[in-house]
């Protein structure tokens, strides 16, 4: 009888099918309460439209060669993002409860893939925030920046970014394994993680020690890379190149602790 060996490239291609199909399950899920994405974006509107036009007209904050509401888009994008993933771990604590995780685990699909389905499908929620606040930028506005190329790789960027803070939310829920602990962790980060980054005012005019968590959030690569895709004039600082090693080094990193760590939800 013969033997068929499977390549690198056969076992990627399962491993990337079992992760889309994850994804796809996710976003079943959604089907059924889509009425969460729109709720979900009245909080960016009006952090662009009230927060972003006080801020704008008033030139508190500094933002050399670019308006006020202009640098902040890309932060409130940010922002909808961080939301929408860091609580995205709540649904491995409601799964446990109804004994799905117990049903998933038995199957032979790789807790990587299983957890980076997971991730990316909060990345594809944020897709429809950012498809809101690019709409909602073009009525107010805002200098966009629309060429094909440009957009594709926002759209790669918040799938990292998602990826990375859904991931840190599974790790959470891994660890403290209630709904309610969860939620206090959950709010507890949110606020910090936003504001100890360049989503609404330069790391130039921090303290330096806001400065040193500033460099080390993973926020500040991901908005970094959107003000510099998306708004016409505006640059990356550190570079689109890093921003992109950054977030997938710690993407990478984060799923492969979470992977290790998932088998406790169920016990």
């Amino acid at each position: 009888m013969l033997k068929t060996s499977r390549g690198p490239s056969s076992l990627f291609s399962n491993y990337i099918r079992k992760a889309a199909a994850v994804v796809e399950l996710e976003l079943r899920k959604l089907r059924h309460d889509p009425t969460e994405l729109l709720t979900r974006a009245v909080q960016p509107i009006l952090w662009l439209v009230v927060f972003g036009g006080v801020f704008t007209q008033a030139r508190i904050i500094p933002t050399p060669g670019l308006r006020y509401i202009d640098f902040m888009a890309p932060g409130v994008l940010g922002q909808s993002i961080l939301f929408i993933s860091i609580f995205y771990g709540i649904s491995i604590i409601w799964e446990r409860d109804l004994g799905s995780v117990q049903r998933v685990l038995t199957t032979p699909t790789p807790r990587t893939a299983l957890v980076a389905g997971k991730a990316l499908s909060a990345g594809m929620r944020g897709l429809s925030q950012a498809a809101i606040i690019y709409l909602l930028a073009v009525i107010i506005g805002i200098t966009l920046v629309l060429d094909p190329l440009s957009i594709i790789l926002v759209v790669v960027f918040l799938l990292l970014g998602a990826a990375v803070f859904a991931t840190l939310s599974l790790i959470i829920a891994c660890i403290v394994r209630t709904q309610e602990r969860f939620m206090g962790i959950g709010q507890l980060m949110t606020m910090p993680l936003f504001l100890a980054s360049n989503a609404i005012y330069p790391i130039s005019l921090m303290p330096d020690w806001l400065k040193v968590i500033a460099y080390g959030n993973p926020l500040t690569y991901m908005v970094d890379a959107l003000r510099g895709l998306m708004i016409e004039g505006a640059a990356s600082e550190y570079g689109i190149a890093i921003d992109f090693v950054v977030l997938s080094v710690t993407a990478v990193v984060l799923i492969l602790i979470c992977a290790r760590l998932y088998p406790r939800v169920a016990q």
